[in-house]
């Protein structure tokens, strides 16, 4: 049944009032629509418009649990009719043709993603105004393609009156109009050459190694009116891929540093102070509480990730939108966030003592150099950490993470190097440049693949020092980066390189309670951590050597 009134201002309005309990992002795009009703721009609001697309999914029946049994229909909670007011109600003044053409949804399953995808996707194929309508639920394997079109095929089928009125056809794998040939279907893939998306329906964009289905979805839209791209998933693990990639630019839009006005977002999950087991908590990542997810089944969840501690990290992510690393992760990514500062420069640290780690693994993938400066504050250690990653031409083609890769060497934060292998000639020529600015005390080196590389720089006056890939040499530095991060004496500039690949890092632990670094995928790299790792150990011997330096020296005095 429509609510009469408009529920979706009223639950912007709520929201920033704090009457409903909501995290930051949710704040932040509930203030955004506020503020542009009061704007004098080229946009406005349309009531009419934004009523129409609820009234329309709220024609539809439910397909699943226990709604669908008693033949109810779909009645929208205010925060879906925020976002379906939000995305269908905001035009053009000049044309009336529709303000966004992106969106990213983030919520929790069990929170009625598949009716607001199933239900955007009918609604953009049958009552859109698009000629030729183009919809898809695109992914990447057959069977998350067919979680949304699967929901949205049998809402058609349970409501013939709508089938008659818009004149569309159910078929075993489209719904097909054949007076303009509209049509909503699966797709698996990239759309072939022809296709012209009027509406692409992501669920679960976590699970996409890169957005090259995203980028050919969106490329394909150029042609359209009121192009939507609509984008509904649960955190991840992936913070290298093109999901946490999409969810950086969304946050970006609603802190105001990025200005795109085309772009919606609204991102449902804890703050970053809040803990997963506090069930006050529960509400802010899980809007449709008490609805369609019960506080007996998080608590149930919860329960598990306490006594499984294996099962945790699916938990924060399925259920309370907590983006993590690795599957077993090692460092808790929010604290590591907090720890990043973008205008972070080396050329600050002109004077500070400098220890560089070289991770040379393997002259044919990653190859790492890494650059800790120290500084001591309030008579603690501080470590700020700048990182260079080099990867050869030819393994970027054959990489997994080649999306993400080329996004990096043009944002350059990876420097892509001709050829099939890392030069090491030119990371020596950098180490060489690096020291001739700043007052770089040792350089750590795994003799594995750099002693050639070692004597030569021994050769050029720099101190080289073998670095061994073992326990007693990497688990201090483990141990003392733990430490650092939690007592905020950690600092790096935020690279995304970077990021992603502490997300990746895995800690074996032996029974000394002894670290090891370590990852759970060959394409998971964690080569620029394995580098900050080595650069800090050699900063804590360095520093025990001064101290002991400056005992002896006080002896001596008396």
């Amino acid at each position: 049944m429509l609510t009469p009134s408009p529920t979706y201002d009223d639950y912007a309005q709520q929201v920033v009032d704090g009457d409903i309990l909501a995290c930051e992002w949710v704040k932040k795009a509930a203030e955004r629509h506020l503020n542009d009703l009061n704007r004098d721009w080229i946009y406005e609001f349309s009531p009419e418009k934004a009523l129409k697309a609820i009234k329309f999914m709220q024609l539809l029946p439910h397909v699943k649990g226990r709604w669908a049994a008693n033949k109810q229909k779909i009645d929208l909670e205010p925060w879906q009719q925020f976002i379906i007011a939000s995305i269908f109600g905001w035009v053009r003044k000049s044309d009336g043709m529709r303000r966004f053409r992106e969106a990213y949804v983030k919520v929790p399953r069990k929170n009625g993603k598949s009716v607001l995808a199933a239900g955007i996707g009918l609604y953009c194929m049958m009552a859109d105004d698009e000629y030729g309508a183009e919809v898809y639920s695109g992914a990447t394997s057959e069977k998350q393609a067919w979680e949304v079109f699967r929901p949205a095929k049998l809402m058609a089928q349970k409501t013939p009156a709508l089938l008659d009125h818009y004149g569309v056809e159910v078929n075993a794998k489209n719904l097909l109009r054949p007076a303009d040939f509209s049509r909503f279907e699966p797709l698996i893939g990239n759309p072939g050459d022809g296709a012209s998306p009027s509406c692409a329906i992501v669920d679960e964009y976590h699970e996409h190694d890169s957005s090259d289905l995203y980028d050919t979805m969106l490329t394909g839209m150029g042609a359209r009116d009121r192009p939507l791209m609509f984008v509904i998933t649960t955190a991840g693990s992936n913070i290298g891929g093109p999901c946490y990639e999409k969810e950086l630019e969304a946050r970006k839009v609603l802190d105001g540093v990025f200005d795109d006005d085309r772009f919606f977002s609204i991102m449902y999950g804890l703050d970053e102070e809040d803990d997963y087991k506090d069930p006050s908590m529960w509400r802010k990542a899980n809007p449709n509480l008490g609805v369609s997810v019960s506080e007996d089944y998080l608590e149930a969840q919860v329960a598990s990730a306490i006594r499984t501690p294996s099962r945790q990290n699916s938990v924060k992510t399925k259920h309370f939108n907590i983006w993590v690393g690795a599957k077993t992760a090692w460092l808790p990514m929010d604290t590591w966030a907090k720890c990043g500062d973008e205008s972070l420069e080396e050329s600050d640290f002109y004077g500070c003592p400098a220890y560089v780690g070289l991770d040379l693994a393997s002259k044919i993938d990653v190859a790492a150099r890494c650059t800790v400066f120290t500084k001591r504050i309030d008579d603690k250690t501080h470590y700020y950490a700048f990182p260079h990653m080099y990867l050869p031409e030819e393994a970027l083609d054959k990489a997994k993470n080649a999306s993400s890769y080329r996004g990096w060497s043009v944002s350059g934060h990876i420097e892509i190097m001709d050829g099939g292998e890392v030069s090491f000639d030119a990371i020596q020529e950098d180490i060489i440049s690096l020291a001739s600015k700043y007052p770089i005390k040792e350089i750590a080196y795994d003799p594995w693949q750099a002693t050639q590389m070692a004597q030569n720089l021994r050769d050029a006056g720099a101190l080289a020092i073998e670095y061994p890939h073992q326990v007693k040499y990497l688990s201090p530095a483990m141990k003392e980066l733990e430490a650092a991060l939690a007592s905020g004496r950690f600092h790096h500039p935020d690279n995304p390189v970077l990021n992603w690949m502490a997300s990746n890092v895995t800690a074996r632990i032996d029974k000394k309670d002894e670290l090891y670094p370590n990852k759970d995928a060959p394409e998971n790299k964690i080569d620029g951590m394995i580098a900050v790792l080595m650069a800090i150990g050699r900063a804590m011997l360095a520093e025990d050597r001064g101290s002991l330096d400056d005992f002896l020296n006080n002896v001596v005095s008396i």
